[in-house]
């Protein structure tokens, strides 16, 4: 027969078993978060004071931020009676079709992981890649973070980043700059070339060694291109670039240089040499 006092008692025993397990985990996950958080901000303290790559220290925050949650729901769950053999069970189940599901964040993942232990830049280099250029901001676990010159933010996957041509500008003290000027060859060589000398010899800022180099690197009948290779350092590299395009262009106007002809006109003179138009 249908006894109503056995079920009630069950279901009693059963609210208060469960609740007070459904309690203890709830408990345990509120420990847990504050835990974490407290951790979290010890480790960044403990990684500032030493120090630690810049590049770095958003990686290991992340890595350590996941391991724990994932620990602490593996708790939560161990305390509500779920079987942990059987739960892990599904769990690697789960994981394998996750990581088929998301191969793209796992190459992203493993390029991360390439790219702080090579370090073929780190946070601040101006670097340029995959048809995009600016200062590195952050090393994220999946993503890099650049900062382009017009304050664009560009998420950079970290899969192709690092199998990709990285070009790094900030890695070595100086750099070369080359400014290449085309003239009119009628102009006298020697005196353009002693000029081009002159505004070197008078900027501080141009290194004497390597030795600036001033040499005509191309010509054809109506141009002639004089090349101007220039040393700097690494931080007076632009500022000195687009002062000496203004100073040889003042240098020009001021003695008289001579440009090339344009295009049209030199057209039209070719035709008048061959006697097929008449002036």
């Amino acid at each position: 027969m249908f006894n109503l006092d056995t079920y009630r008692d069950t279901l009693f025993n059963f609210a208060v078993l469960y609740g007070m397990r459904l309690l203890v985990a709830a408990f345990m996950l509120i420990i847990g978060i504050w835990i974490i958080r407290r951790l979290n901000n010890f480790i960044q303290q403990v990684m500032f004071r030493k120090h630690v790559d810049e590049s770095l220290r958003p990686f290991l925050e992340s890595i350590l931020s996941v391991t724990l949650w994932i620990l602490l729901i593996i708790l939560v769950i161990a305390q509500l009676g779920v079987e942990m053999t059987s739960f892990i069970a599904v769990l690697g189940s789960a994981g394998l079709a996750i990581g088929l599901a998301l191969q793209g964040s796992l190459s992203n993942f493993a390029g991360g992981v390439l790219i702080l232990t090579i370090k073929p830049f780190r946070v601040g280099d101006f670097i340029e890649a995959q048809g995009q250029a600016g200062t590195v901001h952050l090393i994220n676990i999946f993503n890099t973070v650049i900062k382009t010159g017009n304050n664009q933010v560009i998420y950079m996957p970290n899969g192709p980043l690092a199998s990709s041509v990285v070009v790094n500008y900030s890695v070595e003290p100086t750099r070369r700059m080359e400014l290449n000027l085309v003239i009119s060859p009628q102009n006298n060589l020697a005196a353009v070339k002693q000029l081009l000398q002159n505004l070197i010899d008078a900027d501080p800022r141009i290194l004497p060694d390597p030795a600036p180099v001033i040499a005509v690197t191309a010509f054809t009948e109506y141009t002639l291109t004089i090349s101007m290779r220039l040393w700097a350092k690494r931080e007076e590299f632009w500022p000195l670039n687009w002062e000496m395009n203004e100073r040889v262009n003042e240098a020009f106007e001021q003695h008289g240089v001579k440009m090339p002809a344009p295009v049209q006109k030199r057209e039209v003179v070719q035709v008048q040499e061959n006697g097929q138009v008449q002036a």
